[in-house]
Order: C-alpha cells, then structure tokens, then sequence
C-alpha cells in the first residue's frame, strides 16, 4: 500500500468497513480480459478468524462459467463519503476493502445459510428464505485468506 497513513491497521476496523458496503464487486480471471461483477453479499467471521462473505446469482451465467476454470477471486468493497475541496484541490473521503480468496458453489443447508447471511446483510434481518429463491439461485462461498482497507479522512 502507498499510503500507509491511509491503511485499515486492525481486522476489526477492515470489517466494519465491509459491515457497512451495500455491494461488493467480485473479480475474476476472464478469458481475455479480466471479469468483475457487481453483486449483493452478507459475509460472517468464524470463531477461527476466517473471513466467508455469500454471493448468490443465476445458475449460470459467465460468472458461473469462469469460476469453474478458476475458483481464485478479488473481492472489492468501497463507501464514497462525500467529496472535498481542500484548497486548490479536490479529493473523495472514502473507506475501501480489498481481498483475495477462493469460490466455491455450495448446495444444501450451507446455500440456505448463505442466503440468510445475504438476507441479514441487505436489512431483511434473519427472515424465512423463499423456498423458491433457494431452488433457482445459486450460492457461492469466498474463502478470504487476505484482506486489507483504506481510509481517506479529511
């Protein structure tokens, strides 16, 4: 990180960042050129540390097709808080996450947990999954292994 001044320096920080994102963007390897999709998330941290964030989508698609070949993903997560003039100059006040882990589609009570988690995320509390929504949607677990933040306060 270039700007050192600017780092998340705890896990707790970095995940309050994350706790307050709408919308995570994912990345992937593509083809020909990289593949990023925005998408809604929930994401639980295990009594082990380890960070899962939920993803869920149709059960195909381009995203389905890439994560197939390779299941390595970036996940991107960012809060504009307002735009400054500071001078003659101009910045945004941001807070942002990044991190790197592995994608695996799950199926079963770990899909319907998943889908809670993204249920709870987007304000919906822990209501009932539509049975329907679990049949037609799949769900995807990232495994994050590395995880960092940024911060632009004024």
């Amino acid at each position: 990180m270039r700007r050192n001044d600017r780092e998340l320096t705890t896990e707790e920080e970095i995940l309050q960042v994350l706790d307050q994102c709408d919308t995570i963007r994912l990345g992937m390897k593509g083809e020909e050129y990289p593949y990023i999709v925005p998408l809604s998330f929930g994401w639980e941290q295990h009594e082990n540390g380890r960070v899962y964030i939920y993803v869920h989508g149709a059960k195909d698609g381009l995203r389905h097709e890439l994560l197939k070949k390779d299941f390595r993903v970036c996940v991107e997560a960012d809060r504009c808080l307002r735009f400054a003039q500071i001078g003659d100059d101009y910045t945004c006040v941001y807070e942002s996450v990044i991190g790197f882990g592995r994608a695996e589609c799950v199926q079963g009570e770990e899909a319907l947990h998943g889908l809670k988690k993204i249920m709870e995320h987007c304000g919906f509390g822990e209501g009932h999954v539509p049975t329907r929504a679990a049949e037609y949607t799949s769900v995807w677990k990232i495994t994050i292994s590395q995880m960092t933040g940024k911060r632009r306060t004024l």
